[in-house]
């Protein structure tokens, strides 16, 4: 038997959800549907970011040796696309894999994502 499910969102843990979200809607142009101080939501229709508050959260470092997850976006001018997320309070970690093939950027509390040309 296979199990055939649809995923509906990707939930991050964090210390801001509001603030978080808010760096995200800029990011992907999402529509935010729910933001307190707990918890926090946006979304396309079909997929959603949500983002949890921890007490005491502390993101990822990078590069880093423990296993994490990260996300990839494309976008349509990846140079214009970092300067104008780092603006918004995102950080560019000196490592940067690839080749130039795409950008690693560290959302506001450290995640780690990558920007790559559409």
């Amino acid at each position: 038997m296979t199990v055939h499910a649809e995923l509906t969102a990707i939930v991050i843990d964090c210390a801001a959800p509001k603030e978080l979200a808010e760096f995200y809607r800029h990011l992907t142009g999402w529509e935010i549907s729910h933001s307190d101080d707990e918890y926090a939501c946006l979304g396309n229709g079909s997929s959603q970011l949500t983002f949890s508050r921890v007490a005491g959260y502390r993101g990822p470092a990078w590069p880093d040796a423990a296993p994490h997850t990260h996300l990839d976006f494309q976008v349509s001018d990846p140079e214009a696309a970092a300067k104008e997320l780092i603006a918004l309070g995102a950080s560019k970690p000196g490592f940067q894999p690839g080749d130039g093939q795409w950008t690693v950027l560290a959302d506001p509390e450290g995640h780690p994502f990558c920007i790559s040309a559409a």
